[in-house]
Formats: structure tokens, sequence, C-alpha cells
């Protein structure tokens, strides 16, 4: 017998597993859901099993190589074990067996047909398979079958067409193949006879295998098929649908394909397709040359392929992996020819020389933004525009004015969550499901019905963040008045026109670690159907690896980097974006980021109608799955990709600042949510222990507003000159990344997790009034405005912005992700969040909802986006707040609370620049020529005293003495003594005017 278990998870990581059990000829498929921290397995008829709930860790902490997991003794299987017979990635390959010790050898035998099921073997040349399996007495064979009909029975293999007997290779596996895949280091080389037909055997069913003297099958598994596919067949011609004056040319790469086909329809749904056209293959490239009245007309590929996860030739139905545009449904590719001056609007091909001006990447600011939240509740949009691409378009809608008044404090570029076709939301807005807001209204803030309505509608509403691709080249349908023809396009670039002339570029938010579907016959699947087995990648069982949610994509293999390429270059040069956001960056090749900022950047205005140069590129680069420690290959993890001048999150900075990490305690807290300073009743430990973490957090943050770079020298906590790449994180890895300042990407809050409002609220003390509560969330939004690096802000921190304690809003709907731009409410209180990722923590969140004094009023949100506008205004006030080299971070930048005699909750800033005429410093800014930033966390007023900042004409920002908040305007510095007296909860930031020193 086998269990094959497969754990995938949603965007927010929690956990699903989906068990196939096979044995003799029936197959049985079941499901187990998590729920509420708790497991339970079901198999239904015609087998039963039962597996009492089990709360999550102790279930995963039990997969583990050579531990078991006691099954009950009334498992209709009659099995006492699980165990798992590899190392534990995902999905997990396991064995139920009837002892508690599982033999991995199992016999062929017993296993029967299932081993076909598995593809253990890799097939990495054209001349090479890499099998980790010792022949000893045997002798080693490739098996085909064009109709996909091999079987094992009593240690026979049946059904195959051909059989090719292969030579082990006792030198191992080239050097080559194992910088390509290094999770088969080690495995035996096996060398395939020269002057066999590789290409064509590439089409059929493959299997390899060991027979024994007597001809006996000893072992048998299916192939890998990757590298041999990139050995042969890597391609850099025309891909996807080409226009010209005369046709309409259809390329599509499918290498293992059988045969392919077009349907041609004259509408994007329904009817009868009004041509069916064979396709021909040249170099696993199939191509056609059609009328140039197919222009508007829709298409589907038929491609009849072996697929891997059926052991079946299937006819699979897909749209083009270079689809520009869809129907409604996302059944059908739409024929777009986005050269069209139809499709541009007025001053399109002129947007390059309109951009607003961005003269080093160090200047940049980045505001997070999904387009629903955008305007779904703005009142001053008209219904039809509310939720999509044209509400951007409008000169004088609140939330317009809003992202103006951004955009003049100095916010240079606003980054979209994913606009790409996803799945979670209908295209056609007809069929989504509402909740009556009137009904929501009327519920205590506290209660449990609004997040009950909304998770009952949540799979079929108009939001969802985005993070399920299916196509990455089309414009989300959902987000335009019309879904079906060209409209996407239109209505897409008229919202980057509109942002751009206000003074914003964007960012485009990318998601090239995952696809939303695979299989042969998935809704949502395209390039699995494709080239089955390719486009995704699999663990050393041959199955789809999950650890990114779903679906791994793998940018190691030739085509999918160049798809991922090829990508953004379109978006770049048919939408004119100006930079990308990588969702799970680690999880692509390094190799892969660094070819993609080479092709960006060489894209110019005179050829491409863009200035390349101007394009950034940063993500998320956390080393975690199967790519952790460069399993797959050097990967685009934060460490990996120093040097590379491409940006990665800081979430060092994030956890320091706000008190443990996502995945903690809530109530942990951090530098301004009041550790050690103003307790919140959480254990932390002893008083050494919170001195200690929070000396440690200071460490942190310094290292972080030095743009987190691995040789700034610091002096710490305890006294030591130490580098970035010195001072370590409580996990022990290095807190520094960065060789550039514009590798760091600094925030405190986005997307994920609780707003900063949010976990400002469930941190600090239940008794401290809201009015503390805004200040606090404003001295961490002042870290991250005044640091070296690039400043990143989730929309709404400035507003105080609050999505009712939910920590993954994801799919929670316009209730729970309200913003609102008329600045009457920060959306707190609506509810308890959804019960799905939020229920542990009800107990924590009811009673602070249901306290009215945790509410904003309209008086504090106007106040906070006053002073988040400030900070903005006082970074751009002088370059000095934005230097460019690594070199000038370290000449310039000091701090002056540290070593053992620190003063917990002040970190104090200085900036130094130079003067006319004098050696040393070269002077950056015409208006100062010292800057001063105190940081003071504290509940109480501080005063801090510095020698080396005697003597010097230091006052208050004139930004911050004009400031509505009269406590900033009551710090003050003394020139003879270097004493600053700072209020409590502020950040106070003086400067020298230039030619003014004492």
């Amino acid at each position: 017998m086998i269990v094959d278990i497969f754990i995938t998870h949603t965007h927010a990581c929690d956990f699903f597993l989906s068990f196939i059990y096979t044995q003799s000829h029936s197959n049985c498929v079941f499901v187990c859901l998590w729920n509420k921290r708790k497991m339970l397995l079901r198999l239904t008829s015609p087998f039963s099993l039962s597996l009492p709930s089990i709360s999550k860790p102790n279930f995963l902490s039990s997969f583990s190589r050579g531990h078991s997991l006691q099954l009950p003794s009334s498992s209709t299987f009659q099995t006492t074990s699980l165990r798992i017979i590899n190392s534990p990635s995902t999905p997990l390959s396991c064995l139920i067996s009837s002892s508690s010790t599982v033999d991995e050898t199992t016999s062929i035998s017993q296993m029967q047909d299932n081993l076909l099921l598995y593809s253990k073997a890799y097939w990495v040349t054209e001349s090479v398979i890499a099998w980790n399996v010792d022949v000893q007495n045997g002798f080693s064979y490739l098996l085909s079958s064009k109709n996909a009909s091999l079987t094992i029975s009593n240690s026979q293999i049946q059904g195959e067409d051909l059989k090719i007997k292969l030579q082990e290779d006792k030198a191992g596996l080239p050097a080559n193949v194992v910088e390509k895949f290094p999770h088969i280091r080690g495995y035996r080389a096996f060398n395939v006879p020269p002057g066999s037909d590789v290409k064509s055997l590439l089409k059929s069913q493959l299997a390899v295998a060991i027979y024994d003297s007597d001809e006996k099958c000893r072992n048998c598994t299916g192939l890998q098929l990757p590298g041999v596919l990139d050995d042969l067949f890597s391609y850099n011609g025309p891909l996807g649908a080409l226009f010209s004056e005369e046709a309409v040319s259809l390329y599509l790469w499918a290498p293992t394909a059988q045969s392919v086909r077009a349907y041609i329809y004259k509408h994007p749904s329904g009817d009868d397709p009004i041509e069916i056209v064979p396709l021909e293959e040249e170099h696993g490239v199939w191509r056609t040359k059609g009328r140039k009245s197919w222009e508007g007309c829709y298409y589907v590929y038929e491609v009849c392929v072996y697929h891997p996860s059926t052991s079946r030739v299937e006819k699979c139905y897909a749209n083009d992996p270079y689809a520009r545009g869809l129907s409604s449904d996302g059944r059908r590719t739409f024929l777009l020819n986005l050269d069209s001056d139809e499709l541009k609007p007025d001053g399109w091909d002129n947007l390059a020389n309109e951009k607003p001006i961005l003269h080093s990447f160090s200047d940049i600011s980045i505001y997070e933004l999904h387009i629903r939240d955008f305007s779904a509740n703005d009142l001053s949009v008209q219904p039809e525009f509310r939720g999509g691409y044209l509400a951007f378009t409008l000169p004088d809608s609140a939330g317009v004015l809003h992202l103006k008044k951004l955009s003049s404090a100095g916010i240079t570029h606003v980054h979209l969550l994913p606009t790409f076709q996803f799945a979670g939301v209908d295209d056609q807005k007809e069929n989504w499901r509402n909740v009556d807001k009137s009904v929501l209204e009327s519920f205590p803030p506290d209660s449990d019905q609004q997040q009950a309505l909304i998770t009952a509608i949540q799979n079929f509403d108009g939001y969802n963040w985005g993070y399920n691709p299916v196509l990455w080249g089309v414009p989300k349908g959902s987000y335009a008045s019309n879904p079906n023809g060209p409209n996407r396009a239109i209505e897409f670039r008229k919202m980057v026109q509109a942002l751009n002339h206000n003074g914003l570029r964007i960012v485009l938010d990318t998601v090239y670690n995952h696809l939303q579907g695979s299989g042969p016959s998935g809704e949502h699947s395209v390039l699995d159907k494709v080239v089955p087995g390719y486009y995704l990648r699999r663990n050393t069982d041959g199955f789809i690896e999950h650890s990114t949610c779903m679906n791994n994509t793998a940018s190691e293999h030739f085509m999918v980097e160049r798809l991922i390429l090829d990508d953004l270059v379109h978006w770049a040069v048919n939408y004119k974006i100006d930079g990308f956001r990588f969702d799970l960056m680690g999880h692509i090749m390094k190799r892969t980021m660094v070819n993609a900022k080479n092709a960006l950047h060489r894209l110019t205005k005179e050829k491409d109608g863009v200035d390349g140069s101007s394009i950034y590129i940063y993500g998320e680069g956390w080393d975690f799955g199967e790519v952790a420690n460069n399993g797959r290959g050097i990967n685009a993890s934060q460490f990996n990709l120093s040097g590379t001048q491409i940006g990665s999150f800081n979430d060092r900075i994030r956890d320091s600042v706000l008190g443990g990490s996502p995945f903690g305690n809530p109530l942990q807290q951090g530098f301004v949510t009041g550790l050690l300073l103003q307790p919140n009743g959480h254990d932390h430990g002893t008083e050494d222990n919170i001195k200690s973490m929070l000396a440690a957090s200071m460490d942190h943050i310094q290292i972080g507003m030095a743009g987190n770079l691995q040789d700034f020298v610091l002096t710490n906590s305890k006294g030591e000159e130490v580098k970035g790449s010195e001072v370590l994180t409580y996990g022990g890895t290095p807190v520094a990344f960065a060789s550039f300042p514009i590798e760091t990407v600094n925030y405190v809050s986005a997307h994920d997790n609780e707003t900063l409002f949010d976990i400002v609220s469930l941190k600090t003390p239940m008794d401290i009034g809201v009015a503390e509560r805004c200040r606090i969330n404003h001295l961490a939004t002042s870290v991250i405005a005044l640091s070296q690096g690039i400043p990143f802000f989730h929309s709404g921190d400035e507003i105080l912005r609050s999505k009712s304690l939910d920590r993954d809003s994801y799919n929670s709907g316009d209730w729970f992700n309200r913003l609102d731009f008329t600045y009457n409410s920060n959306n707190w209180g609506v509810g308890l969040p959804p019960q799905e990722k939020n229920e542990k923590s009800w107990p924590i969140m009811k009673p602070r909802l249901a306290d009215p004094s945790f509410r904003p009023q309209k008086t504090d949100i106007l106040a906070a986006m006053e002073n988040f506008l400030n900070l903005l205004r006082i970074r751009y006030s002088s370059p000095l707040f934005r230097l460019r080299t690594a070199n000038a971070i370290q000449q310039r930048v000091r701090f002056h609370n540290t070593g053992p005699s620190l003063a917990y909750g002040v970190i104090v800033m200085s900036i130094e620049d130079g003067h006319d005429g004098f050696p040393g410093l070269s002077q950056l800014d015409p208006i100062y020529s010292f800057i001063v930033v105190v940081f003071n966390a504290s509940p109480q007023e501080v005063s801090f005293v510095s020698p080396s900042l005697q003597s010097r004409n230091l006052h208050l920002h004139p930004i911050q003495e004009i400031s509505s908040d009269d406590l900033v305007k009551s710090s003050k510095y003394e020139a003879s003594s270097g004493c600053f007296v700072i209020p409590r909860r502020t950040t106070a930031v003086f400067v020298e005017p230039r030619k003014s020193k004492i």
C-alpha cells in the first residue's frame, strides 16, 4: 500500500492535507482540512480511516524521518503506523504499514503499479539520466510507451514500445548537472546510448527500471524531464500571438506534446469555433500563420500530451501562456494587439517623457495599495468605477486627492497588489454576492456575526488580494468595466497614465513563485497543461512542491525563467510600469532576478518607449522550503542578493520596532510598543532579560536605519564595535544583509499581518488612551521615514487604518479592508475578524474591540495624516536622509545612545554633511550641514546629554516648528551641554543651518 500525503496551504499558510490512496486498481481520494487548529482525517467508502483531532504543531512535528504517527487500531487499514520515507518536504511521501518499522525497500510485488505514480529519476541531459538507486548485479533500462500503457504485475513490466539498455557511468553526474540540480547531488548517472531518438521519446510515457538477472523488475520509476528539455529545446524565438499587417501568427513552446490544435472563436463564450487549426512543430515549438481577421477573436489550444499526474495521454485545453487578453470567464485567450493605436489613451506614446523625475533609487518612497481598497467604498467615485482601474483617473475623488497629498509630500511610487489575472474573484460582477451593509452595521463592534456573514460569501464576492495567479501577462478582468474585449488593457493604461500625471510611479506586485492551478483539467491550470511537469517544481518523488502555498514554479528551468523575463518586459514596455515587487522572491533563483534586472535596465526610450534604467525591483527574500540554503541552486534570498542592488524587505527592523514577529505571540512588545517601559502584562521574562531584549532591538533598529548594511560599524549595547553582519537576530542569523542602501526596504507594516494601528492596539497596555496609540503609530512610521534605504508604507498607516484586528485579510471582503479617505473612520471595531485566521486571538481581541476608547476620532485621523505628511517633507528636505552609497552612510551616520550605559527606549542618530573649502566629506545639502534625530519611545519625557553633540547651532526642524503637534514643538536642545529634551513618544528632528556652526 502507498499513501501520498500532500500538504499545501493558502496564501496565509493554513494547512490543507489531501491523501491519495491506491490499492490494486481502486483509487480513493480524501481531503483533510484544518478547522479550529484541529485536524480530522476521514476516508470515505470503500475504505474508512479515522484519526482523532490532533493539534497542528504536534501532528506536523511527527512528520520527520524515522518517526511514526500511531493510528487507531480500529482502522480498517489494519495498520499501526504512518511513517515518512523521504525527507520532510511537501508533498510528503509516506507508507502505511502493519508494523511500526516500515521497510523503505518494500518489494515490487507489494507496490505494483504504484511505482509508476512516482518520478524519482531525472533525465538531466540528452545523454544522462540521474537516479538514486544501486543497480548491483542487475541491468538498467529506459522504457517508453506512446499511448501510456506501462503497467507492472508480478514483477513484470508490460506495455512498452521501446526498451533501451542504459549504462551506469561510474564517474557520476557532470558538474554542470550538479550545479543546476544540487538536490540530486550524489545520484548515480546512467548514459543513454548515442543515436537514441530522444526528442521522440520525450513525447511518451517514460520509466526507468532495474531488472535482475532473471529479468524480474526489481525497481521502477517515472522520469522528471526539465533537464533534458532545457538541453534540447531551450528557445529564444517568438512566442504567443504576433500581429503583422497581413497575418496573425501563433507560437507555442510544447516539446512533449504529441499534437496541438488551435480552436478559433468569434466570441468570448458560447458558439462553435470558426476554425480548428492544427499547428506544426519545429524543434519543440508549435506554430501556425492565420488570417489577419483573427485579430479580435478568441482562441484555445488543444494539447495532446502525456501527463505524469494521471499517467495518461490527455487532451488538455489551455490558454496561451503568453496571453495578453482573456474572455470574462478566463477560458479563452483574446487576440489583442497591444500596438494598436485604438488601445492607447491620448498621449500614451509620450508618457515616458512625462513621468515624475527620479534622480536615484535612493529617492524612492513606496506606498502599498490594493486596487479595490482604493475606491470600493469611496462615494465620490461613480458606482461603475468603484473598485477598478478607472477610479484612479478621476481628478477630484477623495482617494485621488489623498494620493496627490502623498505625492506632493514625497511618496514616489504606488505599489499595487496583484493586477494580473488571478483566481478567487469572478471577472463578471453580476455573479458576485454581497452582504447588506446595514445588517453588518447593526452588530456590536466585538460581535462574531459580521465575520460569519462575510466568510459565508467570501469566495463569491469581488474581493481577494490576488496572490493566486492564473496568467501573469493579462490585467485582471474584475477591475475593468468590461472584462471581455480590449477594456482591460485600455483602462489599465489610463490608470498608469493618471497616476504618473499625479506625480506617482507604479510598482506591480508580481507572483512568479507559484500558480493557482495544475493538472490536465483544472480550471485555473495553464502551464501544467502545455508542458506537464516542467513549469512546476517537484520533489524527489516527482510530486509538486507547495511550500509557497501552492504549485511552486521552477525558475531554475530555462523556459520558466524566460517566461518571467518576457512577462516583466511586457509590463514595462506595453504598460510602462516603473517597478516590480516579487512575492516570495526567495523561491526564485538569484540568476533569474539578476537577469530580470538586466533585461529591464536595457530598455530605452528610443527603442522601447521606456527608460528601463529607472525601473526598481525588490521583493520578499525569505529563505525557506525546498529552496532554503540554496537547495535548488543559489536563490534570491536576502543574503544572496547582497551586491545586486535588488531590494529585500527588512523584517528585522519591523520586528524590533513592534516586537516579536508575525508568527509569535501578538502581545510580545518591542521598541515602540512598551517593552520594559510600559509592560502590557505579557510574560517577557525577568527584568534583565527584558532589558537585554530591548537593547538588542535598539541595535537592530540602528543597523536598519543605517541601510541594514553588512559593513556598517556600530557601537552595540555592550560597548563593542561591530559590523552589521556581526549583529545577530534572536535566531542567530545576521541582522544586516545589504551592500547598498537600496537593497534594504524598511517597513513596519504591509498588506500581510495586522495593520500598524491594529498591532499597536494589541501590544500596548489596555489602559493607555487612544491618543497615546496614535503617537506610537506615528513613532513607528517615523523610524521608517527617516531611515537610510527605501521606506515602504502600507496604505492607511497614515490615517490609523484598522482591519478590526484581522491578521490576514486576503479574503475578508470590503468590510474588513475598508479604507476611508474622507478621514471619518479608521474602520476600527467592525466586528471580530474572520474566524479562520484569528479565532485563537479572539479572547484578547474582544475586550479591545468592545472598548469605545480604542476608536480614534476624526481629529486623531487628521492629526495622523498631517504628521505623516510632515515626516515625508522632512525626509525630502535634505539629501542626507537619502544617502546613495554604503560609504556615505558609514562616513556620515552616527548613533549616540549606545553602549552598556544607554538610556532605554531612546535612539539618537546624527547625519553629518561636508563644508565647501574644507577637506573631508563632500557637501551634499546646500541648506543643512548637520542633522540630529531623536526617537523617544518612552511614555515619559527624556533628557539625553551627548558631549559629541555639544556646541552646535541645532534647531528643531522648521516643519516641526509649525506642526500642530504641541508635544514635538516643545522638544529642546541646549548647545552648551549637548542636552536634548524630548517629550514622550516623540520623534524630534534638529537641523543645523549651513554656515551657522558656533
